[in-house]
């Protein structure tokens, strides 16, 4: 446990990756992933996964809403980058994209009533490449386009199949570089923590305090974050209620939840709960921390390679009944560049319908959930954890400290 009178550069740090061993290791777990799921191809619409394949970064955010940019990835062969008109030169030197194309912007808000044409030159434009490059070949993955562009590609003789499945699984896994990158980032927005965790005092809004660590995150050259969940007092139960203007008091639990978009893409997702102000903590508070730290450190001595997820459920910490039907309804998911597959859920029936298998293996990346508030109201605590899987097991991620005052003691 890092000791609060120690500096915030304490936290672990490796220097920085190789930038092209990163994205060239990235591209062959895609290949490696899309080859098992006889996927001769992807079109790749999500920034992220945009990023993943092959390192290129171009207003993310925007292109989240926005279908304005996207490669083309075969199983052998070169990469296509469509990309935003006008910023073609961005990538230019990426050793990962083997050419650069303006991007067919297919979607209303670009085309207008011009949609259909739109949806048919970019169908047209993938069928050639497919045929050019995965000949005989018709089946492929795709993400995240209009109905129309999806049912013109099928126009064109194509078998579109959801793009999801070699993706996730690509990224599930992470390379070393990758690794690197995550601790990275978790160092970086553990540091931005400690410093709004300095600036709690009575009288602040939650949005203010929650400033703190975004104005850090963007100085830092990280991206986004993902949520607003930094929540004071009786808006810590239930939770997922918003960070707002409502003003932190003397005595209140403040939650909160990272999900950052931090340095090199790398999502840093880890969760505290601290409490305002110099008054001692009440007994119903210490009470709901005690038993997400339970729940935590119960779940996290779990993981080791070669569990499934079932059996990761079925051993899991047990909700006690007055704290269950506000329960955070996931034990733990992945992360890399941002939250990713698997979900691996609490307390769940696993009928084939709703909840999926598998198996934990090295160089998963995990985050570790837990929120308990009761039932009945009262304040709530979030905590969360951030792990990667070893050989034997797992080591710790975010070190970040708890709350001894909250805790009766340090863990």
């Amino acid at each position: 446990m890092v000791d609060m009178t120690q500096p915030a550069t304490a936290f672990y740090r490796p220097p920085a990756p190789d930038e092209t061993a990163l994205r060239f290791g990235r591209l062959a777990r895609l290949r490696e992933e899309m080859a098992r799921a006889d996927t001769p191809a992807v079109v790749l619409f999500d920034p992220h996964n945009v990023r993943y394949a092959t390192g290129a970064r171009n207003m993310l955010p925007y292109q989240l809403r926005n279908p304005a940019r996207y490669i083309f990835v075969p199983l052998e062969g070169p990469v296509t980058l469509f990309e935003f008109e006008g910023a073609e030169h961005l990538e230019a030197d990426n050793p990962t994209i083997d050419e650069i194309r303006p991007a067919h912007f297919v979607a209303y808000v670009a085309r207008g009533p011009l949609l259909g044409l739109a949806a048919e030159r970019w169908a047209a434009e993938i069928a050639d490449l497919m045929a050019e490059h995965c000949p005989g070949e018709r089946r492929i993955g795709v993400e995240r386009i209009d109905s129309q562009a999806m049912h013109c590609l099928r126009g064109n003789g194509l078998d579109v199949v959801d793009a999801g499945e070699p993706v996730e699984r690509a990224r599930a896994v992470k390379t070393p570089e990758e690794i690197a990158c995550s601790w990275r980032s978790i160092a970086c927005v553990q540091e931005g923590e400690w410093t709004l965790r300095e600036a709690i005092r009575p009288g602040i809004t939650e949005n203010q305090l929650w400033s703190i660590l975004y104005q850090h995150v963007i100085a830092n050259d990280g991206d986004y974050i993902e949520t607003r969940l930094l929540n004071s007092g009786e808006k810590t139960n239930p939770w997922y209620q918003e960070t707002g203007d409502k003003v932190i008091g003397e005595g209140e639990l403040i939650a909160h939840d990272t999900d950052v978009i931090g340095p090199h893409g790398y999502y840093a997702d880890f969760s505290r709960t601290f409490l305002c102000g110099d008054r001692p903590a009440t007994e119903a508070q210490k009470t709901v921390y005690k038993l997400a730290c339970e729940q935590i450190h119960h779940n996290i001595e779990l993981i080791k390679p070669g569990k499934t997820f079932k059996e990761l459920t079925e051993a899991g910490w047990k909700i006690p009944d007055a704290y269950y039907k506000r329960r955070y309804y996931l034990m733990m998911h992945g992360t890399g560049l941002t939250g990713e597959y698997p979900y691996i859920v609490n307390e769940a029936v696993y009928d084939g319908e709703r909840n999926y298998d598998g198996v934990v293996v090295p160089n998963m990346t995990l985050c570790v959930e837990s929120f308990i508030g009761h039932e009945d109201g009262g304040e709530g605590v979030k905590l969360e954890q951030q792990v990667v899987v070893t050989e034997t097991g797992y080591e710790l991620m975010s070190t970040f400290p708890f709350e001894a005052d909250l805790l009766g003691r340090e863990i």
